[in-house]
């Protein structure tokens, strides 16, 4: 069976996906930020039990202030680091804990907004230190403001949105044992 335009074409964005760590400062609009965030939702779960939830930051001050508490917890602790890169978007995923696939779900949602942005033009990076972030007393706070239940979910991971700063990188080649037929 020969491979279809839209098959090579979803393979291609998996490929050519970078993280990207230059942002611009202009907002994604609205319709595209959405398509991104409902590719999340269709990621699949453990029994479908659709655990994940995202949490977006688009306000300046909303970002600063969560920029800071994730910095808390980075190795990077120069003065002013800023560990989402500028991006205009921080989509912040959380799973409820009580499901024994939260972990994997949460990271499907990622995963599944990453290949979306890359599809529409959008630079990604996967930030870790969520689940630090949100099991401290500020980030615990933070959920509380949101209207979420600090007991129940756990942070995952985020992601930084926006238009690139510069061009991608190129991909580093593929491990030759990356593959293990059987």
């Amino acid at each position: 069976m020969a491979m279809t335009e839209t098959a090579k074409a979803v393979l291609d964005t998996i490929r050519n996906r970078r993280s990207m760590r230059s942002f611009r400062s202009g907002m994604i609009p609205e319709d595209i930020l959405d398509s991104i965030l409902e590719a999340g939702t269709w990621a699949p779960t453990g029994k479908g039990l659709q655990s994940p939830v995202i949490v977006v930051l688009t306000k300046e001050e909303d970002r600063r202030h969560f920029s800071s508490l994730n910095a808390k917890y980075s190795h990077n602790r120069s003065a002013g680091f800023d560990p989402f890169y500028g991006a205009p978007v921080y989509a912040l995923v959380l799973a409820d804990s009580s499901s024994s696939n939260w972990l994997r779900d949460g990271s499907c949602v990622l995963e599944n907004m990453m290949i979306a942005a890359e599809a529409l033009g959008i630079g990604s990076c996967w930030i870790n230190r969520e689940e630090e972030v949100f099991s401290s007393d500020e980030g615990k706070e933070l959920l509380l403001k949101w209207g979420l239940d600090p007991e129940k979910l756990r942070g995952v991971g985020a992601l930084a949105l926006g238009y690139a700063g510069r061009a991608p990188g190129r991909a580093a080649p593929r491990k030759k044992d990356y593959i293990v037929r059987v």
